[in-house]
């Protein structure tokens, strides 16, 4: 079924970290993450404007395991709240850290950069992990008049949960587009994320209500 309202001036595709160490044979692979990419290809042509976000990650980052010589997916507790440890991943220049080279987003109108504090981690487009350190993507979106923010990307269950919670947190509306999506699928994640996206107003939306 088509969305009511079809695509508007004043929409944005946020395609959220479709990089190659999320991709199968990358650092912190998700299963069939490569697999968003041609329909995201497909959905973009359909939006005036676009924007990408990407993890930037320096060396030695808090959030890599590796950092604490701890496993890979175990928890630590920070200066703000339960981080989980994940493998090194999209380090800043290394080529895992790269767009996956068959997305087709060279009309994309900003690239915003996360994760680049060393000592914080930050899933959100729109706040790092510890909720008040901003990124300012709000404050852009706002001047730009933006109104409603369509998420596709990589993950469905971290990244692109945050970033569609905190656009609503910051008066947007969000929509995600969960066939566009694909998650790492931790223990209890992706339900989590459904419960928390129905608590927060964030719309679940299909692809062909926007292709057809």
């Amino acid at each position: 079924m088509p969305l009511e309202s079809g695509i508007q001036s004043t929409d944005l595709l946020l395609v959220i970290d479709v990089q190659r160490d999320f991709c199968p044979g990358g650092a912190l692979a998700i299963n069939e993450g490569d697999a968003v990419v041609p329909l995201i290809n497909q959905l973009a042509p359909r939006f005036e404007h676009i924007v990408l976000t990407q993890d930037w990650h320096p060396a030695n980052h808090q959030s890599f395991a590796s950092t604490h010589n701890k496993d890979a997916y175990s928890q630590l507790e920070v200066s703000y709240g339960q981080q989980t440890l994940w493998p090194d991943h999209c380090v800043q220049g290394m080529p895992g850290a790269e767009f996956h080279p068959s997305l087709e987003l060279t009309r994309a109108e900003l690239i915003l950069r996360k994760g680049f504090r060393a000592n914080i981690d930050s899933y959100s487009a729109f706040f790092e992990n510890d909720k008040t350190t901003t990124t300012g993507l709000a404050g852009y979106l706002r001047e730009r008049g933006f109104q409603r923010i369509f998420l596709a990307g990589l993950a469905f269950d971290f990244c692109v949960r945050f970033s569609a919670i905190d656009a609503v947190r910051a008066g947007f509306e969000a929509l995600v587009i969960e066939d566009a999506c694909r998650s790492v699928n931790l223990p209890g994640t992706v339900d989590a994320t459904r419960q928390e996206f129905a608590a927060t107003g964030v719309q679940l939306i299909e692809s062909d209500m926007l292709l057809s």
